[in-house]
């Protein structure tokens, strides 16, 4: 394996740790989509930080290894349509997906603000914080931004 073949593979390695946050996070929501129990949000949402984390590792990877292989392959420049695109998504995509997460993280703070206190009941103000319609669209948003980046990234238009 050459350089580019080590490039690639870690680009395409931190896309899988991108794509594997959304949807760990995607499935979290839907766990939680019908609970109001503090301990049971405040438990899941805890999961939360490891979506995080891969979400860090995922991002800075693609961008970096990303940007590394525009310059490195000699048929691509980091100015090809694709790749100004695949940037602007990815941008994008990072600022939707923070603000989906700072809603979430939100109810999954106010949820353990309510186990601290020792208040096991059902919070229907707690669900209806985590059933928001704001961050559900936010955060299908950034998981289709990252379905076209991804199809920005496969097809390579104008390539």
């Amino acid at each position: 394996m050459d350089t580019h073949d080590w490039l690639l593979f870690l680009h395409v390695l931190a896309a899988f740790a991108l794509v594997g946050a959304e949807v760990m996070f995607t499935f979290l929501i839907f766990w939680l989509w019908r609970t109001d129990v503090p301990a049971d949000i405040a438990r899941v949402s805890g999961l939360s930080r490891i979506g995080s984390v891969l979400l860090g590792i995922g991002a800075m990877g693609t961008l970096i290894f990303g940007i590394i292989l525009a310059f490195e392959a000699d048929r691509y420049a980091i100015w090809d349509v694709w790749i100004i695109a695949a940037l602007v998504l990815w941008a994008l995509t990072l600022e939707v997906g923070r603000r989906a997460g700072a809603a979430y993280d939100a109810a999954g703070a106010e949820a353990r603000r309510l186990v601290g206190e020792g208040r096991t009941e059902p919070s229907p103000e707690l669900g209806a914080m985590f059933r928001s319609s704001n961050a559900r669209t936010l955060h299908f948003t950034s998981v289709g931004l990252i379905a076209v980046l991804l199809l920005d990234m496969i097809f390579k238009p104008w390539a």
